[in-house]
């Protein structure tokens, strides 16, 4: 009985949301995930409303679902809440056709993703003597 009690006081609760059908490739998506990973949600924000990439703007939105997810649904504090993680994966390919010369044809693949993001909220941290 004592473990089952250390177990849920341990256990941590992630918010999580999901955002299917992104009209992007996974390898575009990337580099703007790995960017806000570890971050609080308020630079992360900061960081995505600054971006000059197209697709930041979806990704921002799903933060910002996650972000009320978090408020509403378990009524965490919001200055307190971190990305835990964020990542993509593939989705369907749209196969395309352009004409190219001598009656030949060139595919034009366009690619859709899945985008995940997990919000955890931090810990926080007790100061032990003047070293911490």
């Amino acid at each position: 009985m004592n473990k089952k009690t250390k177990k849920n006081e341990t256990e941590n609760k992630f918010v999580k949301s999901v955002n299917k059908n992104i009209r992007s490739s996974t390898r575009k998506l990337n580099p703007i995930l790995r960017a806000i990973v570890g971050k609080k949600v308020d630079i992360a924000i900061r960081d995505l409303m600054f971006s000059d990439k197209r697709i930041s703007k979806d990704v921002k939105k799903t933060l910002s679902s996650a972000i009320a997810n978090a408020e509403n649904n378990f009524q965490y504090d919001i200055d307190r809440l971190i990305v835990k993680e964020a990542y993509c994966g593939k989705q369907i390919v749209m196969k395309r056709f352009r004409p190219r010369a001598k009656g030949r044809a060139a595919p034009i693949k366009k690619p859709y993703s899945n985008l995940t993001i997990i919000l955890s909220e931090q810990k926080r941290m007790e100061k032990h003597g003047t070293k911490s």
